[in-house]
């Protein structure tokens, strides 16, 4: 039980004396209550303040979460606003309303700031120290939302343990991390201050068109036009590829058994994956080259036997040996 100087509870004497003036049953109660107390000097502490203390933090934490409730409601009701907007303003909204609801506590209370004075010093190192990070978070969040670089519904690139590079869309902005959830609903916690001071690919941050690209090869023996004409097809296609910018095809290189194209397309809702649509493009693509004779390319492989005694004397064996079997 901490021990605190009598006027830090000023407000319980007031309240006590509040509930004897109403009800003599009451009052008795409370003042058996505050009979209840340890004195160490000129330092006091009571029961009833004790459980005073304990109410007055309740009703304020209370009040504090039920009043963030309804400004998180009223802001997201607010049509004027768009989502950055109002991520921002709710943001500050919550932190004004703690910020009051932590000086009227200790009004309530009737604590005196100037008592703290010895302990102001520590409290000052703890945050310079243990929270800095926790601030330094809270105000990259802020930055990043007054910005509008990262703003909820975004899609960015982000990096797994192993360092492959996959995308998520960003669900929520909080005081200390961004959630970021992928398709495989794997959700990334990414501290805000990582956003700010390194490199981010968003896809959606100026326009929400993104461009996927769907690699093919083709035989050397097919018709390359043709290949081409059916490749653009089947992206057409594609239920969720954007007919402008329309599809397009590209001449990859020549490989050791392939024609190698790529097909780029461009899709508009990049949240819903990318794989998908290289899937769908490719069967249609599979379709259409069965349809037209466009083969597709196995691997082959040229052998150069050298001539030598040692090939002459296998040939040799190959050869007796296939004398001998009996015929068929």
């Amino acid at each position: 039980m901490s021990i605190v100087a009598p006027e830090t509870v000023s407000g319980a004497d007031t309240l006590r004396e509040g509930l004897a003036e109403r009800s003599q049953t009451i009052g008795g109660i409370a003042e058996r209550l505050d009979s209840l107390a340890i004195e160490l000097g000129q330092y006091r502490v009571s029961a009833f303040d004790v459980l005073f203390a304990i109410a007055a933090i309740l009703i304020a934490l209370a009040l504090a979460m039920i009043a963030t409730r309804l400004t998180r409601s009223a802001l997201r009701r607010a049509t004027r606003l768009d989502g950055t907007q109002a991520v921002l303003a709710e943001k500050i909204a919550t932190i004004v309303i703690w910020v009051v609801t932590f000086l009227v506590g200790v009004d309530v209370l009737g604590i005196d700031l100037t008592a703290l004075t010895v302990f102001s010093g520590a409290f000052g190192l703890a945050i310079g120290f243990g929270l800095q990070k926790t601030f330094g978070n809270l105000i990259a969040g802020i930055i990043l939302l007054m910005d509008k670089s990262i703003k909820p519904g975004d899609v960015i690139a982000v990096a797994d343990g192993a360092g492959q590079q996959t995308f998520g869309q960003i669900r929520k902005i909080g005081i200390r991390a961004v959630s970021v959830t992928t398709r495989d609903e794997r959700e990334y916690l990414i501290p805000n201050e990582n956003l700010m001071i390194n490199q981010v690919e968003n896809w959606s941050y100026s326009s929400r068109n993104v461009r996927i690209q769907v690699p093919v090869g083709v035989s050397y023996e097919a018709d390359m036009a043709l290949a081409e004409k059916l490749m653009l097809e089947a992206a057409r296609k594609a239920r969720r590829v954007l007919m402008k910018p329309a599809p397009s095809v590209w001449w990859g290189g020549f490989g050791d058994n392939a024609v190698n194209f790529t097909i780029h397309c461009w899709i508009s809702d990049p949240e819903e994956g990318v794989g998908n649509v290289r899937s769908d493009v490719l069967k249609h693509l599979w379709t259409l080259f069965k349809e037209n004779g466009i083969a597709l390319p196995y691997p082959q492989r040229d052998l150069h036997l050298k001539d030598g005694e040692a090939m002459e004397r296998l040939i040799a064996a190959l050869q007796a040996r296939r004398g001998s079997e009996p015929p068929q």
